[in-house]
């Protein structure tokens, strides 16, 4: 058709696009004719793509343990990897993902890593460092690694070297449950899921006991209560992992523990092989390095009399066992390399390691003899050494055979603890021991690098083991870290890190419970190659390292002689009968007591001698307000927490050189009969004033400055002789008359002495007594130590050693500095004034010995006197001049005038008010209510008068309405004290003369 258009119309080709005759309507050409083309309709627009709805297959199982629900998930989350699984209990769901490498690599052991890791996302909240972001991984992220690695390890085939890598994350947790177990069973799901060759399922337990009711799988809250956490797994049949942290448990109660746990923790098998029918891969054929058993018959022939002659002779040491085992596999090569078997040399060590592991454990079942000679329940010769490191806080070395650790102890503040960023358990720990293991121990060459696993796992088992004898917090609030360095390395530096570390704690005066030891127990057995039952055992107390190598455990246990406070096992074969387990308890327990009987020989009590190197901490208690006025002293640590200062010091030099510091710039608690160190302020004819306790002010009276009284020449005439005895008994005047004629001879400005705390006057005034602190003449006081404070327990409390805690309690009230309400604090105010009653004012001047019966004594007496004698007005100046009494050169003008205006009144008085007069004689302890006194108007106010009431004493007078107001100051008045305001001043009343 379109040759015949173009031959019609040649230039129907050349038009654009939109004159073509289709675009026009018409037809195309036919027969030579043009037509109109029929309407088409426009073809639809297509709708706009929308993305469908993704199903994802998931497959769920659920399952009850120990009254909790518990869910197996998995096709949600982590399609890619090799297998993944999502444990959840409550709120807390953890994800376990598997991978395993893809290539054929050489090598001979399991390359298994397993990475746990706990990010704060899981619980809302902001990691709290630099960065916001979960740095290395931290030491319960290890551990909590180590317990999923440890079960599921032996279950690996023998002979599969491929990579595999476990990754377990937290992706919530409610802080009830611990992710630990979660996780491990997890891992035991996933690798049921995967492709990757695996013996398993296994199921872990925790098992816990309050009250002695073992509980399955108990809260954090529960755990806290507990006196047992113990984490089981198993596979149906057989234990594969133990880890205990108790408090002295007994072995029988651990056992039933075990029983109870292994029923329980196979209660997750089920779920998992039925999650594995549902959505498991088809395991696949992984290739297997194994060795011949034409090359182990070959390798058995060239080195297995060998390596039998130096196994039999217990002569050896451990590194000259181990070159005569290194000659041995250097023949066997060059054997080998002479007969050209390549195949033979590539899997060489492992071959001739088979071979040591045969010949040693058909020995020890056939012959029940080890390589070092031993018996099987045999433990290695011992050597304990405290405090061989005697300017540390604690020290010790422990030996155990040739493996060899040293302890030291360090003590610190409670703000030193450590402090854990974990989603459950305590904020902080207080209790730290940290785990060396240096390549010298074992005479090789390496770097040290930062947290190594099986230190990190050696330090936690020897701390747990500590941790259940040491003092309570409230007893002992110290931060104690122990440093456990291994010196040399044969077998269990971890039970000896436990021995030498018990042994430090009590050298540095903490006082433990009981001594802990620990020991580790290994186990041979034969093995049915048909059935894989195990026919025969022998069960090793206190293993070697070539045993622990060879063996097929290392089960350490440690604990005191009541019971186990730390378990740990490790397995090499799939699972051990729990029957064999139990058994290993009795014979650890026998071993146990043995370490115990030598290290109580060398120290067998915290010690108590009181050394310069010996630390201390104080714990002082005070409101915020006070704290704040606190700089820090020198020579110490201080930690202030709400109320409470803690302070830390090297030695006892030092903590006291801190305390005086805190004394002087806060103050403490003031106690009748504390002694303080103070400094003179000023120096009156009456005594001194001295500055003490942050400061205070308190009265050094010059009756307080000497013991021996001053002796007087008086001659007195009969009657006045009886009156002034009178007197000197009644108002105990003997202190007036001290050998002291001046205060100035004896203290001065500036001067520092230590004082006693004597009481207090009635409007607060604190009475020192210098002479309270001094020996009598002609005798030997001791005991009294210049600055030193008696202590009050609930208001400081000194730890130090065994022995040296101060747990004396003053029976007297307590004077307290800047009291608030509600706030209990040793350091509180001192009240302004004592407000008492006048029936307290009658019972302390009975107490005291001046009661009523003593006043009318001394009325009768001198009534029976002035009546014997012509009335006569003696003035004071007649009374001291007259030849009846010859005074002394040292007694003053001043005390002359007192004791004559005491004895008869002044000189303007009548006869009349005479009795008044003596009645008006005050002091702070007789003053009460009713008392008549002659006072004088010390100042005139708008709305009353002060009073000076005699012996310092201040009153107040309020003036009535329309009363006269004409007084001048000096004015001599007759009162009669009737009521005490709020701050105890007295208020007094006029009385009709």
């Amino acid at each position: 058709m379109s040759s015949l258009a173009t031959k019609t119309h040649p230039l129907l080709n050349n038009l654009p696009p939109f004159l073509t005759w289709r675009a026009l309507g018409f037809r195309t050409i036919c027969s030579g004719r043009l037509g109109f083309a029929p309407c088409e309709p426009a073809p639809p627009t297509p709708a706009p793509s929308v993305a469908g709805t993704k199903v994802l297959e998931t497959f769920k199982e659920e399952f009850e343990i120990g009254s909790r629900l518990i869910t197996l998930e998995t096709g949600k989350i982590a399609r890619f990897a090799n297998g993944a699984v999502v444990l959840g209990m409550d709120e807390t769901k953890v994800l376990s993902t598997v991978t395993s490498s893809k290539g054929d690599s050489v090598r001979d052991f399991l390359p298994l890593t397993v990475d746990y890791q706990e990010k704060q996302f899981a619980q809302g909240v902001i990691p709290n460092t630099y960065m916001r972001r979960e740095g290395a991984p931290k030491e319960r992220e290890l551990l909590v690694g180590r317990i999923i690695d440890r079960p599921i390890r032996p279950l690996f085939p023998a002979g599969f070297y491929h990579e595999v890598q476990v990754m377990a994350s937290v992706l919530s947790s409610d802080g009830k449950q611990d992710p630990d177990v979660m996780a491990a069973n997890a891992t035991s799901a996933a690798l049921m899921l995967s492709d990757i060759p695996w013996g398993g399922p296994i199921g872990m337990i925790r098992i816990g006991r309050i009250c002695g009711q073992f509980i399955v799988n108990p809260t954090m809250d529960e755990l806290s209560l507990s006196d047992l956490n113990l984490v089981y797994a198993c596979t149906r049949e057989k234990t594969l992992m133990i880890d205990v942290q108790a408090r002295e448990i007994s072995e029988k109660d651990l056992e039933a523990g075990l029983r109870l746990a292994h029923p329980e923790a196979v209660k997750y098998l089920e779920p998992q092989i039925r999650l594995a029918e549902k959505a498991g891969k088809q395991k696949k054929e992984y290739k297997l390095s194994m060795i011949s058993e034409q090359t182990l018959e070959k390798v058995s022939n060239l080195a297995e009399a060998h390596i039998e002659a130096v196994f039999t002779d217990p002569s050896y040491s451990k590194f000259e066992r181990g070159e005569a085992l290194d000659k041995i596999g250097q023949d066997v090569k060059k054997a080998l390399e002479e007969e050209c078997d390549e195949e033979s040399l590539q899997v060489l060590p492992k071959a001739v390691d088979t071979v040591r592991k045969r010949v040693i454990r058909k020995r020890i079942i056939a012959e029940g003899v080890r390589v070092d000679g031993r018996q099987l329940d045999e433990v290695r010769p011992i050597y304990c050494e405290s405090g061989n490191l005697p300017i540390l806080h604690g020290s010790s070395l422990f030996s155990r055979g040739d493996t060899q650790v040293l302890c030291t102890v360090t003590l610190g503040a409670p703000a030193e603890a450590q402090r854990l960023e974990s989603l459950v358990g305590p904020p902080t720990k207080r209790f730290m021991l940290h785990y060396s293991f240096p390549p010298f121990c074992i005479n090789e060459v390496g770097k040290r690098v930062g947290l190594n696993r099986r230190e990190v796992g050696h330090g936690t088992l020897a701390e747990k083991a500590l941790l259940a004898v040491l003092p309570p917090e409230n007893d002992f609030p110290y931060t104690v870290r122990v440093n456990s360095e291994v010196m040399a390395s044969d077998g269990s530096t971890s039970m000896a890190t436990v021995c030498g570390g018990s042994m430090a704690l009590m050298d540095a005066g903490i006082p433990l419970q009981e001594h802990v030891a620990g020991v580790s127990v290994g186990l041979v057995s034969e093995v049915d190659p048909s059935t894989g039952e195990i026919k025969d055992y022998r069960i090793l107390t206190d293993i070697l390292g070539l045993e622990d190598h060879l063996g097929d455990m290392d089960f350490k246990i440690a604990g005191t002689r009541i019971g186990v406070t730390a378990i740990q096992l490790d397995i090499k074969p799939a699972g051990i009968p729990l029957d064999i387990i139990c058994e290993c308890l009795e014979h650890a327990h026998k071993g146990r007591l043995q370490i115990l009987d030598h290290m109580e020989r060398e120290i067998s009590a915290p010690r108590t001698q009181d050394d310069r190197n010996s630390p201390r901490l104080a714990t002082l208690k005070y409101d915020n307000d006070t704290l704040r006025r606190l700089i820090g002293p020198l020579g110490g640590r201080i930690s202030v927490s709400d109320g409470t200062l803690t302070v830390v010091a090297k030695n006892r030099s030092v903590m006291e050189k801190v305390l005086e510091k805190v004394d002087f710039i806060i103050g403490r608690e003031i106690e009748v009969g504390g002694i303080y160190k103070g400094v003179v302020t000023s120096v009156k004819e009456y005594g001194a004033f001295v500055e003490f306790n942050g400061g205070q002010q308190g009265l050094l009276h010059v009756s307080e400055l000497s013991h021996e009284p001053q002796h007087q020449n008086w001659h007195i005439t009969s009657a006045t002789d009886i009156i002034f005895e009178g007197l000197l008994k009644i108002f105990n005047w003997q202190s007036m008359f001290h050998k002291v004629s001046r205060v100035s001879d004896v203290v001065s400005v500036g001067q520092q002495l230590s004082l006693r705390c004597i009481g207090q006057d009635v409007r607060g005034n604190i009475k020192l007594s210098l002479k309270a602190v001094s020996p009598r003449p002609g005798t030997d006081v001791k005991g009294v130590v210049e600055g030193s404070v008696p202590v009050n327990k609930q208001a400081t409390d000194v730890w130090a050693s065994v022995g040296d805690v101060s747990n004396g309690q003053n029976p007297e009230l307590p004077m307290r500095k800047n009291e608030t309400p509600g706030v209990n604090s040793s350091t509180s105010s001192t009240p302004a004034v004592l407000i008492r009653s006048a029936a307290e004012c009658d019972e302390e001047e009975k107490a005291s010995g001046f009661s009523q019966s003593s006043k009318s004594t001394l009325k009768s007496t001198l009534a029976s006197k002035s009546n014997s004698k012509p009335k006569k007005s003696t003035s004071q100046s007649d009374f001291f001049s007259s030849t009846n009494i010859q005074k002394s050169t040292s007694f003053s003008q001043r005390e002359r005038e007192k004791l004559a205006e005491c004895l008869f009144g002044t000189e303007d008085g009548d006869e009349d008010n005479k009795g008044t007069r003596a009645e008006a004689i005050v002091s702070a302890k007789n003053l009460k209510l009713g008392t008549k006194v002659a006072a004088k108007v010390y100042q005139v106010r708008a709305h009353g008068l002060v009073l000076d009431l005699g012996g310092g004493i201040r009153g107040m007078y309020r003036f009535e309405n329309n009363e006269k107001k004409d007084f001048v100051v000096g004015d001599e008045l007759l009162v009669k004290c009737s009521s005490f305001t709020g701050k105890g001043i007295p208020v007094v009343s006029l009385v009709d003369s």
